[in-house]
């Protein structure tokens, strides 16, 4: 059974006459008898009553009918549903990011990528890293965007930008006042950070590592606006993202020499499937004035 014969069947059906259904199809009247016949026998069943000159549907051919037009119609729609695929234009994008990058860096881009690509149905889902990549890893994201290294051999990465972390202390503090500083001079503080799975909170230990800064933690969060908040009331000082520093003026927010960076990129699972909408907001993303 072919679709080209139950659409031939159908169109007969619909007419009652091979002549018009093969008027209608633009073949020729034998061509159509023949497909109709070769699916009878195919079948082993009479799909049409031949009376005279008028046709009609027997039992097999009314329940044929039905299932006939099912098929055809979810056959439409998964062409239709595949030729959307293609489009860089449209379709449904699947991205994923860390609570620490999505409400300061990517809301107004992936914003503005939304007003430039409206066919784009853009779905966001905020989780931590590992989180992410299981996600990416399972097919159920597209693409993700966080905080680097990742060390991941299904998982495959792309650099978009760096971002200074700064060291955030109350207004009242004694470094203040500085312009610079260095890591060492937090040394002993009271230490402000996000809570085991945040990459933030690997980064700031790492750097903290490695500049041989030593500090006395006293208190964890999921959220970087509890640990300002903590900052500028006292309880202790913190390394954050610069860019989530903009418009506040609780804290005092300094740069630290040599600088302390995080890097930021977008990740993909290896040898899923690249849709051209996932190839467009990489495209837009890399572009884009960070």
């Amino acid at each position: 059974m072919e679709f080209q014969q139950l659409r031939y069947f159908l169109a007969v059906a619909r007419t009652g006459s091979f002549v018009r259904a093969a008027d209608q199809l633009g073949i020729a009247q034998p061509s159509l008898s023949q497909q109709i016949q070769k699916l009878e026998r195919e079948l082993g069943i009479s799909l049409f009553d031949r009376l005279g000159r008028s046709l009609k549907l027997t039992a097999y051919g009314l329940s044929l009918q039905a299932s006939a037009e099912r098929i055809l119609r979810e056959a439409e729609e998964a062409r239709t549903a595949i030729e959307g695929l293609k489009s860089e234009d449209a379709g449904e994008l699947r991205v994923g990011v860390i609570p620490t990058v999505l409400p300061y860096s990517l809301v107004k881009p992936l914003a503005e990528f939304q007003r430039c690509y409206p066919k784009i149905e853009l779905s966001l889902t905020e989780a931590m890293t590992d989180d992410l990549i299981e996600l990416l890893r399972r097919g159920e994201l597209d693409l993700a965007i966080l905080a680097l290294p990742i060390r991941h051999s299904e998982i495959v990465c792309s650099e978009l930008f760096r971002e200074p972390l700064l060291a955030a202390v109350p207004l009242h503090h004694e470094l203040a006042q500085a312009e610079k500083i260095l890591l060492p001079m937090l040394g002993l503080e009271k230490m402000l950070l996000l809570r085991e799975g945040h990459c933030l909170r690997a980064e700031v230990l790492t750097v903290c590592s490695k500049a041989k800064a030593q500090f006395h933690q006293v208190f964890e969060s999921d959220h970087l606006e509890s640990i300002l908040r903590m900052v500028a009331e006292g309880y202790g000082v913190s390394l954050i993202p610069e860019k989530a520093t903009t418009g506040r003026s609780d804290c005092r927010f300094l740069p630290f020499e040599p600088h302390a960076v995080r890097r930021i990129a977008y990740a993909m699972a290896k040898g899923h499937q690249s849709l051209p909408v996932r190839r467009k907001l990489q495209q837009f993303l890399k572009g884009w004035k960070w």
